[in-house]
């Protein structure tokens, strides 16, 4: 499955993008597929892994701040691997482009 989240603290100020490290830290660390967007995460694998990662990443910011803001996009399509480039590429062959990275 394929999911984006976005995830920050709102109890911090204008700039979070310290906060938003420690997700990326903690998404590393899991050893999954993962993507930074500028304004999402997107994260690969089975539904516990992903979802034990966003728990993770939930718990670490929690630690922090005293309200966390989190949307969700879950893509779950069944036997479907290496969808966080696949998808792109998909995208730029039918434009007949390279991939953006």
């Amino acid at each position: 499955m394929l999911v984006q989240f976005t995830m920050f603290p709102t109890d911090k100020g204008e700039s979070v993008s310290g906060y938003v490290a420690q997700v990326i830290d903690v998404c590393d660390e899991s050893g999954l597929p993962y993507k930074l967007g500028p304004m999402s995460t997107s994260i690969e694998g089975e539904w516990d892994e992903v979802f034990g990662v966003i728990k993770a990443c939930r718990d670490k910011l929690r630690k922090v701040s005293n309200r966390v803001y989190i949307v969700i996009s879950v893509d779950d399509r069944k036997d479907a691997k290496n969808r966080i480039e696949g998808k792109i590429s998909a995208v730029a062959a039918k434009l007949g482009r390279e991939p953006l990275v």
